[in-house]
């Protein structure tokens, strides 16, 4: 079975668990395929969760669940050293971060400081307990899921995390079709539990590596710094990207060329991840009343293509 095979049935049976969101899971591949982490930002019940369980049973990884709550500890997910008598020795019991896919349900309902302690982990794929550094499973992926900042108990993310997360998707509510599909199918949970794997951790990495491989030519990726100086201009944002915000950009339109069965980024694939991969570590400009997702739009109806 050739990588596009692979990947149709990828995005095919996860379509069959989140109905009628073709696109948004379409995002969810391509930020795993990418070896990012993804935040999943949406108002309860509209399957963030559901599509976090999806993915890691899809792609055959380890999976661990952590309910983030106000009074969750840093040692709550990284595990702690308990003596234990009879080897007369601290022995560590590693905490749920110690997996492939580390579900941070209701992320910013923990304390800002427990927010924190998942930096060294999304960033260097190790954490350092006790004085003693521990690297994580590869591959490790963070999916957050977060619920609208004007409800109650919620924390906002500071901006040193949300720019760890290649992609921000919101699901939205479900149209008529794909509502009645769930009124009357069967409980999601129930879909999920019974989901195969369809990759091995092999086969994962080499459909990463082919994701590096995908061609960016130099027009290209000149479109790519006209879009990212247009955010420094001070005209559509207070703050420009990072120089990471820009590898991020690019690495997720390789991905996305690589699900439309290219070997090469076309400015589509550019389009297509932008909104995603950068409105969350922007602050739009202005009384405009747009949100940082419809800036980047009108941004990107003003860059000319290459």
């Amino acid at each position: 079975m050739d990588a596009q095979q692979k990947l149709r049935l990828l995005l095919d049976q996860l379509n069959t668990v989140i109905v009628g969101k073709a696109l948004q899971i379409q995002d969810c591949v391509a930020c795993l395929l990418a070896g990012g982490h993804l935040l999943i930002d949406d108002v309860p019940g509209v399957g963030k969760t559901t599509l976090a369980h999806a993915l890691a049973r899809t792609f055959g990884l380890q999976f661990s669940r952590v309910q983030f709550t106000s009074d969750l500890m840093p040692s709550d997910l990284s595990g702690v050293s308990i003596y234990e008598r009879g080897k007369e020795a601290f022995v560590f019991h590693p905490g749920p971060i110690f997996a492939q896919v580390l579900l941070a349900d209701e992320i910013n309902r923990a304390s800002p400081k427990t927010q924190s302690a998942l930096l060294e982990a999304m960033e260097e794929k190790q954490v350092t307990i006790e004085g003693e550094t521990r690297p994580l499973p590869q591959p490790f992926f963070v999916i957050a899921t977060q619920n609208p900042l004007d409800q109650v108990g919620t924390y906002a993310l500071p901006e040193s995390q949300l720019d760890r997360f290649l992609m921000r998707i919101s699901l939205g509510y479900p149209d008529r079709v794909a509502e009645r599909a769930l009124l009357t199918g069967q409980d999601r949970r129930d879909v999920v539990e019974k989901l195969p794997s369809l990759l091995s951790y092999d086969e994962l990495r080499e459909l990463q590596a082919l994701v590096l491989a995908v061609h960016a030519a130099d027009p290209l990726l000149d479109y790519v710094q006209d879009l990212i100086a247009a955010t420094r201009s001070s005209k559509w944002f207070l703050q420009g990207l990072s120089p990471r915000a820009g590898i991020a950009v690019v690495r997720a339109a390789k991905a996305q060329a690589l699900l439309s069965g290219r070997n090469y980024v076309a400015p589509d694939d550019v389009q297509a991840v932008l909104p995603q991969t950068i409105a969350h570590r922007l602050i739009p400009v202005g009384d405009s009343g747009r949100g940082a997702v419809e800036q980047v739009r009108a941004m990107l109806q003003a860059i000319p293509l290459p």
